[in-house]
């Protein structure tokens, strides 16, 4: 996978400076996994199709850290109880997914009566991506008293920003000597009424980088003193509509590509 090094670079300096202000602070930290299966939502399918929501999705994997603010690691005692302390936590993760793409629904149906569709049938992508960014959770309970064993569940809201490194892979088994032009993908993208249409390319197959905006709903669950289970659902809307890999001009070409994740991960307590 092709990485753009120099801007993760950056943007792991500015995390990793954001995570020494508050490790200077005596702030402990916790360490986990997470993986689960990801539904990408781009230009192939249709929107808001059963098929496309099902048929589209993959997996992602990642390592997550977190500032707990609650709890001082130079002393071994709880920090002043505020609000902020008992109530947030910061996110730091570093993840990867990848979904195989294929077209589902209206569109790709007519294909069976009619030939202009059939270059959907044989159009595939893969949508590739590296991310790394931080997220602010909340938890409404008291972070404390779960770390005591007061309840079993702590639930969680996220928000944050990540950054991310795409490199999605577009192809066409599609064969038909009638069509000569843009390797045999669907013509409908080509020949619109706009005769500025094809100024702009519509497939993309190479590397490139893009901001994003997270947020996700989620749980823990107490397994021991030192370590919890959790489970988010994560929404994640890309600022680029190339990470799929297509980018066609169409009315009904009307957001980014987005992604949602179902998170499962262990967390363990370092201090």
């Amino acid at each position: 996978m092709t990485l753009n090094f120099k801007q993760l670079t950056i943007v792991f300096i500015l995390i990793m400076g954001i995570n020494e202000v508050y490790a200077q602070l005596g702030f402990s930290h916790e360490i986990g996994v997470i993986a689960g299966p990801v539904a990408f939502q781009s230009d192939f399918g249709v929107r808001s199709d059963f098929e496309t929501n099902a048929g589209n999705t993959g997996i992602g994997i990642g390592i997550v850290h977190y500032i707990n603010f609650a709890y001082r690691a130079d002393c071994n005692c709880y920090s002043t109880d505020t609000f902020f302390n008992d109530h947030f936590k910061l996110r730091n993760e570093i993840s990867w997914n990848k979904t195989k793409l294929n077209h589902f629904g209206e569109w790709v149906d007519r294909a069976s009566t009619n030939i202009n569709y059939a270059p959907l049938l044989h159009h595939t992508g893969t949508a590739n991506n590296f991310d790394i960014g931080t997220q602010i959770e909340f938890f409404p309970k008291s972070i404390r008293s779960f770390q005591a064993f007061g309840y079993s569940f702590a639930p969680f809201v996220s928000l944050g920003v990540h950054f991310t490194s795409y490199n999605p892979s577009v192809e066409t088994n599609f064969i038909d000597s009638n069509i000569n032009n843009q390797n045999n993908f669907f013509q409908g993208w080509v020949d619109a009424t706009n005769p500025n249409f094809n100024e702009d390319p519509f497939l993309f197959d190479g590397s490139g980088t893009a901001w994003s905006v997270v947020g996700s709903l989620g749980t823990r669950y107490k397994l021991t003193v030192l370590s919890d289970l959790m489970v988010d659902l994560r929404w994640q809307y890309f600022f680029n509509d190339k990470v799929d890999g297509l980018d066609h001009n169409l009315k009904s070409n009307k957001a980014n590509d987005w992604l949602v994740w179902l998170n499962f991960g262990y967390i363990y307590y370092l201090d």
